[in-house]
């Protein structure tokens, strides 16, 4: 086995993972004057960011959006050039496929919690809208240290609300299960409400004013032209540039710590070495419990109870004269509704750049799968176009043959935040702590979204700097992740 100590010594950082976390916490290392190496187990960089092409259109085939309202992502995005490609939503407006219809997404919500009643009005039935009312009667619900989303906006506002909207808003976030999302980690703002407000409603109109008075301007969400799945490449470019290196196609087999010579570490990668001064952990929890197993087995046990769900996108391509759909973004499907995909997004309609560069034809996708939910995704790619089309002719009417799909199947994707994730999170820091010169990051501690990924990347390099006032931050509040208006 090939030691490898050029571009090693003080200041040598190893990236373990080159999703965008990863070459987040690099093009930052590099910044601070350090010499990086990002080693990656897949073909290529971007993790769960992949942009790709459908009947010579070019497109996501994973996250399509990011949020503006915090500053992370659009700023690294300007960082590494793509300032002039970034782009809002070309319509803001979605639909929810409920009740047998096709209806105007509500505004004047919290992750589908509403300040009032009337906000739902047209999504819940009369004897949802009057349970809504209730809460102003009702006793105070204890949160106690956490408590899961959907068991405490059922206790106060009633379970239509949970599974008419915000199932299917949390569901677009995490594919996951409302009645076990931790309301602490997945919404804070409304946990915080819970904490300090004995109606829920009434700290939903406070969260409301307090962004009013903040008076955010611009858009919530942004997207890139080429696709969001174009940064993660963008930042590589410039990490590159910058005199860092990436290498693909290279999983890391073994991760160890020196006690002596200062606690440097060893990493293992086929039949090479290399010695660095510090490693950023940025992949998921499973391959990263696997690598803390020997050096802080207390961490990896803790990594090894992080559930993940699986989904699939199904992209699909229509001859445009042969395509009519819904104005808007697209639409969320509740899974109490007995359907199969559980949202569309009309790409063409949603992204002006699409419709732009391909006028004759018309891109949507749905997603299909969520936590727990296993036989639909054993279904092979024909059986899932299939069942996309056939919800899609219930919802909208389109009864085209398109002129091409892809099916992206995202197997263990997203990670799961059950009640308790925050406890478990500060657990693992606690014990990567204990080991110096080592950060970990990513989608499995402090938010799903790219904006949260990328905050995650730079408390870890802050933290292997000796600077954990991000890590505490972000442990104590973490990311909201929020719905990009429809689809993921």
């Amino acid at each position: 086995m090939r030691e490898v100590q050029a571009r090693a010594g003080t200041g040598q950082v190893v990236v373990i993972g080159a999703g965008i976390a990863g070459l987040a916490a690099a093009h930052r290392l590099l910044e601070r004057g350090a010499r990086v190496t990002v080693l990656e187990a897949s073909d290529r960089v971007g993790g769960k960011l992949l942009p790709g092409e459908i009947a010579g259109a070019r497109v996501d085939l994973g996250a399509e959006s990011m949020l503006a309202r915090r500053p992370e992502a659009v700023a690294l995005a300007r960082e590494v050039g793509l300032a002039d490609r970034l782009q809002p939503p070309a319509t803001a407006t979605a639909s929810i496929w409920t009740r047998g219809a096709l209806r105007p997404m509500p505004k004047g919500h919290v992750m589908g919690v509403p300040g009032t009643a009337a906000a739902l009005s047209g999504v819940l039935s009369d004897e949802g809208l009057a349970r809504i009312d209730r809460d102003a009667e009702l006793p105070r619900t204890e949160v106690g240290d956490d408590v899961a989303v959907g068991e405490y906006v059922a206790a106060r506002l009633g379970r239509e609300v949970v599974d008419r909207l915000v199932e299917p808003l949390l569901g677009g976030v995490y594919a996951g299960d409302a009645y076990r999302i931790s309301m602490r980690s997945a919404v804070p703002q409304l946990f915080q409400a819970a904490r300090s407000h004995t109606s829920l409603t009434e700290g939903v109109r406070e969260i409301q004013a307090k962004a009013a008075a903040g008076r955010q301007t611009g858009p919530v969400f942004m997207g890139i032209q080429g696709g969001v799945g174009t940064l993660p490449l963008a930042v590589a470019e410039s990490v590159r540039a910058r005199g860092g290196e990436i290498l693909t196609g290279t999983p890391v087999t073994e991760l160890s710590h020196s006690a002596a010579d200062g606690g440097g570490w060893r990493v293992v990668t086929g039949g090479r070495v290399l010695q660095a001064d510090a490693v950023v952990l940025a992949v998921p929890a499973p391959a990263a419990a696997r690598l803390l197993r020997t050096e802080s087995p207390e961490a990896a046990a803790e990594l090894g109870g992080v559930e993940y769900a699986s989904m699939a996108l199904v992209t699909l391509a229509y001859r445009r004269a042969e395509t009519a759909l819904p104005a808007g973004s697209g639409f969320l499907v509740p899974p109490v509704d007995g359907r199969t995909i559980k949202a569309s997004t009309f790409a063409s309609q949603k992204w002006g750049w699409i419709a732009d560069e391909n006028p004759d034809l018309v891109v949507l996708r749905t997603s299909v799968g969520r936590y727990g939910e296993t036989e639909i995704l054993q279904r092979d790619d024909d059986g899932l176009v299939a069942v996309s089309r056939h919800d899609l002719k219930a919802a909208t009417g389109l009864d085209a043959t398109p002129v091409a799909t892809r099916v992206t199947r995202w197997d263990d994707g997203l990670p799961q935040y059950p009640v308790g994730h925050h406890t478990r999170v500060a657990r693992i820091r606690e014990h990567v702590a204990k080991l110096r010169g080592l950060a970990v990051c990513g989608a499995p501690y402090d938010g799903v979204g790219i904006p949260a990924c990328i905050a995650s990347a730079y408390a870890a390099v802050d933290q292997i700097h000796g600077d954990l006032r991000g890590v505490e931050e972000l442990t104590a509040h973490p990311v909201q992740s929020l719905h990009g208006g429809a689809g993921e």
